[in-house]
C-alpha cells in the first residue's frame, strides 16, 4: 500500500494527475452513484455514500455534479446500472494485484482487463488467490513535519491503531469505520490531513529493488488504473524511494 501511495504522489508531482483529472472525476461520480443506489441518497444515513461524497469533494468534483450522481443512484434521474466486480492477478515479479471494477458490461470489461495483463507481462488469477492477504483499513496521512506525540495524542483516542513513519508522512491505520473520526480528531487538533480513506492493505509486501522490474510493475498498475471501469487497484509492492523518483513510465 505504501509503495502504491508513494507512486501516486510522485505522479502528481510530475503533473500526470492533472492530465487524468477528467477520468478521475468520472470514476468518483460513478462511485457516488453506486453508493446511493445501494444504500440510499441520505448522506448522514449512508456511510459509504458519505465517504464517496467526501472523496469526490476532496478531488474538487462540483457539488451539483455529485448531487446529480446521487439522484441517478436513487432513481430520481435516469442512469446506468453498474455491477461491482473484483479481479485478482499478478504483476511481474509475483506482485499481487487486486482490482475493483464498476461496469455495465461484465464480459467487455473482463476481456479488457485480461488483455492488460497479457500485454504487460502479468497474469490473471483465480478468485481468492491474492485477496486473502488484503484487508480493509482506514489510512490517514499527516505531514512528517507534525510532531509524532501530537499526532498520537489526537489520533489514538479517536480510534487509530498504529502510526508509522513513512518518509515524508506519518501513516496512521485504523478500522475503516473509524476513518472519519480519526481525521476529524486530527483536524480539530490543528493538524493537516493530507488524505483519509478506507482502502485495502496487504499483510505482506514484496520488496522490488530492480529498477527495470519496478518499471514493469508501475506500467501495469498505470494501465489498469487508466481503464474507465477500474475504480481502484491495490498492490503489495515496496519500491524504495530512490528508485521510484527516477522512474518515468
Amino acid at each position: 500500500m505504501s509503495g502504491h501511495s508513494k507512486w501516486a504522489t510522485i505522479k502528481h508531482q510530475k503533473g500526470a494527475k492533472d492530465k487524468a483529472r477528467g477520468k478521475l472525476f468520472a470514476k468518483l461520480i460513478r462511485q457516488v452513484e453506486v453508493a446511493a443506489r445501494e444504500g440510499g441518497g441520505d448522506i448522514e444515513a449512508n456511510a459509504t455514500l458519505r465517504t464517496m461524497y467526501a472523496k469526490a469533494r476532496a478531488a474538487s468534483v462540483p457539488i451539483d455534479t455529485i448531487d446529480r450522481a446521487i439522484k441517478r443512484g436513487t432513481g430520481e434521474l435516469e442512469g446506468v446500472t453498474y455491477e461491482s466486480i473484483t479481479y485478482e492477478g499478478y504483476a511481474p515479479g509475483g506482485v499481487a494485484l487486486l482490482i475493483d471494477v464498476l461496469t455495465d458490461n461484465r464480459n467487455r470489461t473482463g476481456a479488457e482487463v485480461r488483455s492488460v495483463f497479457s500485454r504487460m507481462g502479468g497474469s490473471m488469477a483465480e478468485p481468492g488467490a491474492v485477496s486473502w492477504q488484503f484487508s480493509r483499513k482506514g489510512v490517514i496521512l499527516v505531514p512528517r513535519s507534525a510532531s509524532e506525540d501530537d499526532v498520537m495524542l489526537a489520533a489514538l483516542d479517536a480510534g487509530a491503531d498504529d502510526i508509522v513513519d513513512d518518509g515524508d508522512e506519518w501513516r496512521l491505520t485504523c478500522e475503516p469505520q473509524a476513518t472519519e473520526a480519526v481525521r476529524d480528531a486530527l483536524e480539530a487538533a490543528g493538524l493537516t490531513v493530507l488524505s483519509a480513506e478506507s482502502t485495502m492493505v496487504s499483510s505482506t509486501t514484496i520488496e522490488v529493488t530492480d529498477p527495470e522490474e519496478a518499471k514493469k510493475i508501475l506500467r501495469i498498475m498505470d494501465a489498469l488504473e487508466d481503464h474507465d471501469d477500474v475504480q481502484d487497484v491495490y498492490s503489495n509492492f515496496d519500491i524504495p524511494d530512490d528508485i521510484l523518483t527516477t522512474i518515468s513510465v
